[in-house]
């Protein structure tokens, strides 16, 4: 497990080349809301929008996540855990005024970007902000 990339991965660089190429800016691996053990992966701080891309396999993704079959009562418990942590998370930073978006790694970048796009430019004219970071 220790050599399974935590960022950077290939999922997230495509959503983040994507997002540059449509004039976004943002900051990485960065952690929204001081107090809250929680680092998103992408983050507009002026728009308060986290963006987090969840690995189908440890974030348990109903349609490619697969128990394996050893130690498998260990790792329902572990998927479980991370999903409650998620949803813990999200519920923090929605308290703070954070729009959390999660993107699933088999999302397509262009379709994720889409909408990130869309949250981003609404809530920053709605700030008054008129950026994007």
């Amino acid at each position: 497990m220790q050599r399974v990339p935590r960022r950077n991965t290939k999922p997230e660089l495509a959503l983040r080349q994507e997002l540059h190429r449509r004039g976004l800016r943002y900051r990485t691996s960065t952690w929204p809301l001081p107090g809250l053990r929680c680092q998103a992966d992408i983050v507009f701080t002026r728009a308060k929008v986290a963006v987090f891309v969840d690995g189908c396999q440890w974030h348990g993704c109903e349609e490619h996540s697969r128990l394996p079959k050893a130690n498998t009562e260990w790792w329902a418990q572990k998927l479980a855990w991370t999903r409650e942590r998620d949803e813990r998370n999200n519920r923090e930073l929605r308290r703070a005024g954070w729009l959390v978006i999660r993107v699933w790694e088999h999302d397509g970048a262009v379709e994720a970007a889409e909408a990130i796009e869309v949250a981003v430019r609404t809530r920053s004219v709605q700030s008054g902000s008129g950026g994007s970071r």
